[in-house]
C-alpha cells in the first residue's frame, strides 16, 4: 500500500478541524473491520449461556442480544461471525431467517438475519442465536494439561482484541458499540471460571452434576473486544480491598507478591483520572503462551507470567492496564484507526502514575525508553510505511498486522509535546481528566478528541494552531518533534554503553561487576537497548560482558530478552539455543517475534529457527503463530502439512 501524501493545510483551524475525517479518508459512520452497521442498530445488552467442551475444544453457546433499531421499518440486521456453526436464530421468541455470507480473509463471515416483523426507530428486539465455535476459533486458546503449570487440568483463555470476539460470540464486533452483559458458564467441576465482569455466584449444573455453572454480570457498558473468559485450575489471593490475583497455584503466591502495590496504583489513578467505576479490579496471571504483556479486560486484567521478575520492576505493565480502566475501557476508540486514543492516553496516564509513585525523573526515563521502542517499530515497518501514521487507514488491513508500539509511543509523544506547549503536566493532566469525564461510556474519533482539545484550551488556540497536525497524525515515520526529555537516569546507561562501544580488546579488563550493580533493573534494560541500536558488538565483547556481569543469570524477562538478542547479533553460537528456548518457553509476541527474527537472520541457524518454530507451532497462540509465520516467511499451507 503506498503512503498517501496529504498536502499541508493553511486554512483556519476551525475549517481544518471540520474536515479531519476527509483528510484521513476515514468514514466514521462505518468500521472497515466489521460487517455490522452501527448506523442502523445498536446492541444494548448480551445475555450469554456458554458450555465449555474441553474434549472437542468448542464452546456451545446461546446469546440473546438486546438490539435497538435506529431507523423505521427496521427488519434486517448483520452480525459479525467467524467460523461459527449457527444452529438457529429467533427474534422475540419467533423463528428468524438467517444466512451466512461469503468468508472474508480476516473479517470472518457476515451473519445476515431477517426479522419476522418490522421495528420502528427506538424499539428493541431480543435476537437469540444458538451456535457452536470452531476448534480453531481465533479468540480462544485451548491448552492441554501439559501446556499448563500444574500439568493436571486443561485450560482455556480468550483474547478478543482487536476483532476476534466474533469467533466466540456472534455480535456487532466493533469498538463503536458498547453494551452490558450477563453470562452463565458451565465447566467441569475441577475448573474455576472468571470473566471480565463481577462474579455473581455458582451452582451445580442441573444438566450434569459433574459440572458447575458460574454466573457473571457486567453492568458498565463496554465494547465486545473486552469480553473475556478463562477456565482452569485457578486459585486466588486477596491483594487489596477490591483486588484479588488469580492464577494456577504454582504462580499464585509469587503473583500476589509481584502485584501487591495494585491498590496504591488504583488510588493514584483515581486521583489523576476520576473514580474507578468497574467495582472489582483483579489480575489474572495466564499460562506462558498468552501473546501480550497484559490485556485490560474490565474487572480482570490479564497478565503474562513474564512479569513475575521477583523484584516488582515490571509492575509498569499493571500501571498501564489499570490506566486502561479510564482510557480505552471507559473512553474507547470508535474504530481501530483511532487506536492511539486508547494507547497514547494510557501510556501518558501510566507514566503519570509512575511520576506520582516514583519521580518526574522516572517518568522522563520511561519516556526515553518509549522513544527507542518507537524507533524500533518505525525501523521494522519502514519509515514510509503508512502503518506508522498515528492515524492509519486500515481499509483492507488486518488490525493484528498493524499492531506495534506506534499508537502507544507516537501517541504519548504527541501528548507530551502538547503538555510542554500548553503549561506542563498538571495543566495537561487537567485536560486528560476532563476529556475522560466528557466522553465516559462512549466511543470517540481523533476528530472529536481534537475538537475537545481546542474547546478546552480555547485561550491557547494560537499555540494549538502552531502544531503540525498533519505531520503528527497522517505522515509516516518518526514524529516531527523530538521532545527534550530529562536524561538524569539515562546518563549512567549512556556512559556505560559508550564505554562498551568504544572499547578495544585491550580495554576489556577495565569492566567490573560493579558497573551494573549500581543500576536499577530499568537502567539495565536501557543500557542493553542502547547497545541494540548500534552495530553488533564484537563477540569478544559480549563474552566479556557475560563473564563480568553474568547476564545469563538474570530472570527479568525484559533484561534477558535484550541480552539474548545482543548475543545472537554478535554471532555467539552457544546462545542460539537459549534464544530459541526463550522464544518458545513463553509466547509474549514482544519477545517471541524478535527472538525468532534474530536467529532467522543468523544465516547459519536459519533452518534451525524454522525447525524450532514448526515443532512448537501447535502450542502457540494462533495470533502469535500466524505473525511468526509471516516473519519467518513460512508458507502456512505447507507448514500445516509438515
Amino acid at each position: 500500500m503506498r503512503a498517501q501524501r496529504v498536502p499541508v493545510d493553511y486554512r483556519p483551524c476551525s475549517a481544518r478541524r471540520s474536515s479531519l475525517s476527509a483528510v484521513t479518508g476515514l468514514n466514521v459512520m462505518s468500521d472497515s473491520c466489521s460487517f455490522s452497521s452501527f448506523t442502523r442498530c445498536v446492541t444494548k445488552h448480551l445475555n450469554l449461556h456458554l458450555h465449555l467442551d474441553f474434549d472437542r475444544h468448542v464452546i456451545k453457546g446461546r446469546v440473546a442480544l438486546t438490539v435497538e433499531a435506529l431507523e423505521d421499518r427496521f427488519s434486517t440486521l448483520t452480525l459479525d461471525s467467524s467460523d461459527l456453526s449457527v444452529v438457529s436464530v429467533t427474534a422475540n421468541g419467533q423463528p428468524a431467517r438467517f444466512s451466512l455470507g461469503p468468508k472474508h480473509s480476516f473479517k470472518g463471515t457476515p451473519l445476515e438475519i431477517t426479522l419476522p416483523f418490522d421495528l420502528s426507530r427506538g424499539q428493541h428486539v431480543i435476537v437469540e442465536v444458538t451456535y457452536e465455535t470452531s476448534p480453531s476459533a481465533t479468540a480462544l486458546q485451548w491448552l492441554t494439561p501439559e501446556q499448563t503449570a500444574g500439568k493436571k487440568h486443561p485450560y482455556l483463555f480468550s483474547q478478543c482484541q482487536a476483532h476476534h470476539c466474533r469467533s466466540m460470540i456472534p455480535c456487532q464486533d466493533t469498538p463503536s458499540i458498547k453494551h452490558t452483559y450477563y453470562a452463565q458458564v458451565s465447566v467441569p467441576k475441577d475448573l474455576v471460571t472468571v470473566m471480565s465482569a463481577v462474579r455473581d455466584g455458582q451452582e451445580v449444573d442441573p444438566q450434569d452434576s459433574g459440572r458447575i455453572i458460574y454466573r457473571f454480570r457486567q453492568t458498565v457498558p463496554m465494547p465486545s473486544y473486552l469480553i473475556a473468559i478463562v477456565a482452569g485450575a485457578l486459585e486466588s489471593r486477596e491483594i487489596g480491598p477490591r483486588s484479588r490475583v488469580w492464577s494456577e497455584k504454582e504462580f499464585v503466591d509469587k503473583a500476589a507478591f509481584e502485584f501487591s502495590e495494585t491498590e496504591a496504583m488504583l488510588k493514584t489513578a483515581e486521583e489523576l483520572a476520576g473514580p474507578y467505576v468497574w467495582g472489582q479490579y483483579d489480575v489474572l496471571v495466564l499460562p506462558p503462551s498468552f501473546p501480550y504483556g497484559g490485556m485490560e479486560n474490565p474487572c480482570l486484567t490479564f497478565a503474562t507470567p513474564t512479569l513475575l521478575a521477583g523484584d516488582k520492576s515490571l509492575s509498569g505493565v499493571i500501571a498501564h492496564e489499570i490506566s486502561h480502566s479510564w482510557t480505552g475501557n471507559l473512553v474507547t476508540n470508535k474504530t481501530w484507526e483511532h487506536f492511539w486514543l486508547n494507547e497514547g492516553h494510557t501510556v501518558y496516564l501510566e507514566r503519570m502514575i509512575g511520576r506520582c509513585l516514583e519521580s518526574e525523573q522516572f517518568r522522563q526515563f520511561k519516556a526515553i525508553g518509549g522513544w527507542k521502542d518507537l524507533q524500533d517499530s518505525v525501523n521494522t515497518f519502514g519509515a514510509n510505511n503508512p502503518l506508522t501514521n498515528l492515524v492509519p487507514s486500515l481499509q483492507d488491513v488486518n488490525p493484528d498486522d498493524a499492531f506495534s508500539s506506534v499508537p502507544y509511543e507516537k501517541g504519548f509523544a504527541l501528548l507530551y509535546h502538547l503538555e510542554e506547549q500548553l503549561g506542563g503536566p498538571e495543566v495537561f493532566m487537567g485536560f486528560v481528566k476532563s476529556y475522560i469525564q466528557r466522553f465516559a461510556y462512549s466511543s470517540v474519533t481523533t476528530e472529536e478528541w481534537k475538537n475537545y482539545l481546542f474547546a478546552y484550551f480555547k485561550d491557547k488556540v494560537d499555540i494549538l494552531n502552531k502544531v503540525d497536525w498533519n505531520a503528527w497524525m497522517f505522515t509516516p515515520g518518526m514524529p516531527p518533534v523530538k521532545p527534550q526529555y530529562d536524561t538524569t537516569m539515562a546518563d549512567a546507561c549512556n556512559a556505560l554503553s559508550q564505554r562498551w562501544l568504544q572499547a578495544k580488546d585491550q580495554d576489556l579488563n577495565s569492566f567490573k561487576q560493579s558497573d551494573v550493580k549500581t543500576l536499577s533493573s530499568h537502567q539495565v534494560i536501557e543500557f542493553l537497548s542502547l547497545l541494540l541500536q548500534e552495530d553488533p558488538l564484537p563477540l569478544t565483547h559480549v563474552k566479556k560482558m557475560q563473564e563480568v556481569y553474568d547476564l545469563n543469570a538474570y530472570m527479568n524477562a525484559e533484561i534477558r530478552f535484550r541480552w539474548l538478542r545482543l548475543c545472537v547479533r554478535s554471532r555467539w553460537e552457544e546462545v542460539v539455543p537459549l534464544a530459541l528456548k526463550m522464544a518458545t518457553d513463553q509466547g509474549r509476541m514482544k519477545f517471541t517475534r524478535p527472538l525468532f527474527r534474530e536467529v532467522f537472520n543468523f544465516e547459519k541457524f536459519r533452518d534451525e529457527a524454522l525447525r524450532v518454530f514448526l515443532a512448537h507451532r501447535a502450542g502457540m497462540h494462533p495470533v502469535t503463530s500466524g505473525l511468526v509465520s509471516k516473519d519467518l516467511k513460512v508458507d502456512v499451507s505447507n507448514a500445516a502439512s509438515q
